[in-house]
């Protein structure tokens, strides 16, 4: 009963919310307008992310006892949401944004957030004691969390996708924490109502965007609650879990990095190479092209499961069919065969 009242709250406050943060937007000019690689055709409010934030964060505080990791969480994600919203409205510079990224992230060691070991399927248990062992332990702390705040922002490319994406995660994220009883558990309902009710504004055709205050927001709280709960458990996949659940927005983010390298661009360069443009260039609508990400991602998250179930051979089965499905997709007619191209011709 008191993973539905946590579920619930969170959903009602986000559909409160969610119309108040779209006149801010207005009022304070955080708009995002056509043109360029972006696919709407009028302008769009963005500032959504303050809505995920009001519903995560205040059926937190009325259903949860916090501990001091939680205010470690929380004290991190309003970080992280401010430089969101200032980059909703006046568009700070790439490197900018990712020195608050890491700020925020090494905020949480001081709170009882630290990779002291983390366990991998057949590898067991890797500890990471001693200074350079910590040190190397605060690294991937670092990496982990500021890497998921970049990928969920690289996924939100259409309406809906990111929110449904990030849905589904927080979700496979509670089943995984329920089955070891994690203090996580709630928090993750609490992700998964904000996110439901966000979507019911922001579903094609969206009425609003969560912006970067939201990607960056939904990046963080999920990177800070797989640590928090997941990745130091000897009885689950670990780090492989919420790699998983992520999968497809990572192998996307992965390909962005490869592509832009090869075309000797900076890795922050915005370009139309992403999943979702090639799914629209291939003659997709918007609401067609995000249901196929939807579906792709629940493949993923199936995957995951049978793994965490001891399935492997199924688990590996559908992973290596999503995995081929995704790079015939983003090879195709990318920028990354034209420079192959002319490294053969020469």
């Amino acid at each position: 009963m008191a993973y539905i009242i946590t579920f619930a709250l969170a959903l009602v406050i986000a559909v409160v919310c969610t119309p108040l943060t779209m006149k801010l937007a207005q009022k304070w000019g955080a708009i995002a307008y056509p043109g360029g690689r972006h696919v709407h055709k009028k302008p769009i409010p963005r500032l959504g992310g303050l809505a995920l934030y009001a519903g995560f964060w205040l059926a937190a505080a009325l259903t949860q006892k916090w501990d001091l990791s939680f205010w470690g969480l929380f004290l991190g994600s309003t970080l992280i949401m401010v430089v969101g919203v200032c980059d909703d409205i006046w568009e700070i510079r790439p490197l900018v944004k990712l020195f608050w990224q890491i700020v925020s992230a090494a905020l949480l060691f001081g709170f009882n957030f630290s990779m002291d070991f983390i366990s991998l399927p057949i590898i067991g248990q890797i500890n990471f004691t001693g200074f350079w062992l910590s040190t190397i332990g605060f690294a991937l702390m670092l990496f982990w969390i500021v890497g998921l705040v970049n990928t969920v922002n690289i996924s939100d490319g259409l309406d809906g996708l990111a929110a449904g994406i990030c849905f589904m995660a927080a979700l496979l994220l509670f089943w995984s924490a329920n089955r070891i009883s994690s203090p996580a558990a709630h928090l993750t309902l609490a992700l998964a109502g904000s996110l439901l009710g966000f979507l019911l504004f922001n579903f094609p055709p969206a009425k609003v965007f969560m912006g970067d205050s939201g990607s960056m927001f939904l990046g963080y709280i999920i990177g800070g609650l797989s640590i928090y709960g997941l990745l130091k458990t000897a009885t689950i996949l670990g780090v492989v879990f919420p790699l998983l659940v992520m999968g497809m927005p990572v192998t996307d983010l992965t390909f962005a990095i490869i592509r832009r390298k090869l075309r000797g661009q900076s890795v922050a360069t915005a370009d139309r190479g992403h999943l979702h443009h090639r799914l629209l260039d291939a003659g997709l609508s918007q609401r067609q092209a995000v249901l196929s990400m939807y579906g792709i991602s629940a493949c993923f998250g199936i995957s995951a499961v049978l793994g965490a179930k001891g399935q492997w051979i199924m688990a590996l089965a559908i992973l290596i069919l999503v995995f081929a499905l995704l790079v015939i997709i983003l090879m195709r007619r990318t920028a990354m065969l034209a420079v192959f191209g002319r490294r053969h011709s020469k």
